[in-house]
């Protein structure tokens, strides 16, 4: 991720299938980035830790970590959790910087703008289940409008990039089938047969026992299951 940061590819989802560690990969990142957090003994021993760039980065950073499953759960209305999630993330960082922030009114990526500029203070965005409204809500119109237009607010056109250090969100399905599409088009997908260059991370490498007995079952003409 470092050598992404703070450059135009720093927009990743990681697409994959539930109980395959994507949470626990948006929490390590969290902990790794986080101001908020002490983490350098925990990544110590890891290759990461064994970088050169590896306490440039560690714990610099304002990581704001929204689940939006835990959200969802929690309000009341479903109709006013985009309202929800951004009251939360702005009572948060008005604690934190409310020298910055003395309006009580505003959109969260007003307030990060706003942040950036007077501070110079970028932002790690973290979204967990980035899809749940769109699936759990699919017949809800106005829900996913709103929420549509929060991600285009948060992530599209040039502003974003001035306080968006690394946005990282995860969830089930493709970017590109939804119609999210124009709201997150300038992020990277990575799934588990699409994986890229971070395939070893959040897909299958040809040295893996898994892939390699997918391969056989497909080339006898067998059905995988």
């Amino acid at each position: 991720m470092n050598r992404v940061l703070e450059t135009t590819d720093a927009y990743i989802c990681n697409s994959r299938p539930r109980r395959f560690g994507k949470s626990y990969a948006a929490n390590m990142l969290a902990a790794y980035y986080s101001k908020g957090a002490d983490s350098e003994m925990m990544f110590s021993d890891l290759s990461i830790g064994k970088t050169q760039d590896f306490k440039k980065y560690l714990n610099k950073y304002d990581v704001i970590h929204i689940d939006i499953q835990w959200f969802l759960a929690n309000c009341e209305d479903k109709n006013k959790v985009v309202q929800f999630i951004t009251k939360s993330v702005l009572d948060e960082l008005r604690e934190i910087y409310p020298e910055c922030l003395v309006l009580q009114d505003g959109s969260l990526s007003d307030a990060l703008s706003r942040v950036k500029n007077q501070t110079g203070q970028k932002f790690v965005i973290i979204i967990d289940e980035w899809d749940v409204l769109i699936r759990d809500e699919a017949q809800n119109q106005a829900v996913q409008e709103n929420y549509i237009n929060f991600l285009r607010g948060l992530f599209k056109g040039t502003e974003p990039t001035k306080y968006i250090a690394l946005a990282y969100l995860t969830g089930i399905l493709p970017i590109k089938k939804m119609k999210t599409q124009s709201a997150l088009n300038n992020f990277d997908e990575f799934t588990m047969l699409s994986a890229g260059n971070m395939a070893s991370y959040v897909g299958f490498t040809e040295s893996e026992d898994a892939c390699k007995k997918i391969s056989s079952e497909l080339r006898k003409g067998q059905k995988v299951v």
